[in-house]
């Protein structure tokens, strides 16, 4: 499953031959890194009915009963727990969509997932209820497998509800391990940081994502590295491209970006209608994709380089708005766009939101 990452994984592999795995540990990058499949490929590994094995044979895992059910997301001794949708939503109410997700692509983003499960206009949590089922759960006895392991993937959906996890993760009981995996540490509580060994993973290198992309989705090698430099590590971000090649994302900022420039009102108002329709999560992803299209304009204003990382028709985009902006209206630009990400998540009114937005960056276009 998992591929690159080598650094983390010769880490987590010494963890494994030590005998002295942390009751407590944060895999902290990107999922698009590989950070979830790493996280699930070592809670196969402790697992493993044949621990030596691993250290004999390069921590390559054998197909023994306990790794079967672990390669399958079956295994009654590694729970999961992940955002989901709804007031009182706890994860196993999810749990097929879950393995078929994690089955098909764990690299996803959050966004996909939670579109999967019908987020539409719904933010994602990780609720109350929630929290005490993993208590719940933990309180019981091993089952089959040599640990109890929750893997809880994106705990920065906690919030205030982490505080209810403090003792059970600083006290587990015995023969427990919790592997979080995360991807903005400055979005979970200090507390819980604390109290984990963290698992740092770095950007895939683009010759691993030309040889997953050729393995994985059959493309050429000059289609597979045309992708790996677009991806900038991401391999979830690789195969959308890959899956979609006309990206809806692309197509709608750069759509936005142009009304922007105009200034037309009534065109405003109608994009702004049709973008409020999207839901948030989605909005909160398009905003993200804005930001990675100014940080590779910016590029191209300061370095006068042709080789952002992006496609063709973006490209021409940026070209030509690199003729009319400047370094200070980007940075104000992408300001915007962060600052809207932080208002989404509050729930602000996306209509009145974005034609705000929409009118205050063709201010700074225009230089008014």
């Amino acid at each position: 499953m998992t591929f690159g990452q080598q650094r983390a994984t010769a880490h987590l592999d010494r963890l494994l031959q030590s005998g002295r795995v942390p009751h407590a540990l944060l895999f902290l990058g990107k999922t698009g890194w590989g950070t979830l499949a790493l996280a699930l490929e070592f809670a196969q590994k402790l697992q493993c009915e044949n621990p030596e094995h691993l250290k004999t044979q390069n921590s390559k895992l054998e197909t023994c009963n306990a790794c079967h059910k672990a390669a399958q997301f079956a295994h009654p001794d590694i729970h999961f727990s992940y955002p989901t949708v709804g007031a009182n939503a706890v994860s196993t109410g999810f749990s097929k969509e879950w393995r078929a997700a994690i089955a098909e692509n764990p690299w996803m983003d959050a966004n996909s997932w939670l579109q999967r499960i019908g987020a539409e206009n719904k933010q994602g949590n990780i609720t109350k209820e929630e929290c005490n089922a993993i208590i719940k759960k933990l309180s019981l006895k091993v089952f089959e497998g040599r640990y109890k392991i929750l893997l809880m993937w994106l705990p920065e959906y906690l919030g205030k509800e982490g505080n209810r996890l403090l003792k059970l993760i600083e006290e587990p009981p015995e023969q427990t391990v919790f592997l979080l995996v995360a991807e903005n540490a400055d979005m979970i509580l200090p507390t819980i940081l604390s109290r984990c060994q963290i698992v740092k993973t770095d950007p895939l290198q683009e010759e691993d994502i030309v040889a997953a992309l050729q393995e994985k989705r059959g493309l050429d090698a000059e289609r597979a590295r045309q992708i790996a430099f677009l991806a900038e590590g991401d391999f979830n971000y690789a195969l959308g491209v890959a899956d979609n090649p006309e990206n809806d994302d692309a197509n709608l900022l750069l759509d936005w970006l142009r009304k922007c420039w105009r200034g037309n009102g009534v065109e405003l108002v109608r994009w702004t209608e049709n973008f409020a329709k999207l839901g948030r999560e989605n909005q909160k992803q398009f905003l993200q994709y804005g930001l990675h299209f100014l940080r590779e304009l910016l590029a191209l204003v300061v370095t006068q380089k042709p080789d952002a990382r992006l496609r063709p028709e973006e490209l021409k985009t940026a070209q030509n708005m690199a003729t009319v902006l400047n370094f200070d209206k980007i940075t104000r630009l992408a300001a915007i766009l962060n600052d809207n990400i932080y208002y989404i998540e509050r729930n602000a009114n996306p209509k009145i939101l974005f034609l705000d937005t929409s009118i205050t960056m063709h201010k700074i276009m225009k230089n008014r």
